[in-house]
């Protein structure tokens, strides 16, 4: 197998690679922040949460809803900036993956990444980041 990496890229791709992998687990993950309401213990995400509360119109009472799910739409999530930091927050990772699968591909494949590649794509993890 030929790469067109050196020692230090092919650190670069590994490390690139387990970062962004971490970072899109940590975007999908509703554990962002974490509290209680109405003595439950309850978390949420950018468009993800558990245990939230809902308004039972029958009993005319607010129960908590001891499950994980996402928001039945984007316009449901609570406020513009947890929409932006949606928004934001996957187009990031999106990028950081983009790099980092195509490193690791540079280290099978001669001739892929260049200097100036390489250097295009570390600005473009330094914007996903």
């Amino acid at each position: 197998m030929a790469s067109s990496l050196t020692c230090a890229g092919v650190v670069w791709a590994f490390l690139s690679f387990i970062c962004a992998a971490a970072s899109c687990v940590g975007f999908f993950m509703p554990y962002w922040l974490l509290g209680s309401q109405l003595e439950k213990s309850v978390s949420f995400g950018t468009f993800r949460r558990c245990s939230y509360p809902v308004r039972d119109e029958s009993r005319q009472t607010t129960v908590m809803v001891e499950q994980c799910g996402r928001y039945a739409s984007f316009q449901a999530i609570p406020s513009a900036e947890w929409r932006i930091c949606t928004v934001v927050t996957g187009l990031g990772c999106g990028l950081l993956l983009l790099v980092a699968l195509t490193a690791l591909m540079g280290c099978c494949v001669s001739e892929l990444i260049s200097r100036t590649v390489g250097r295009v794509a570390g600005g473009i993890q330094f914007l996903g980041g």
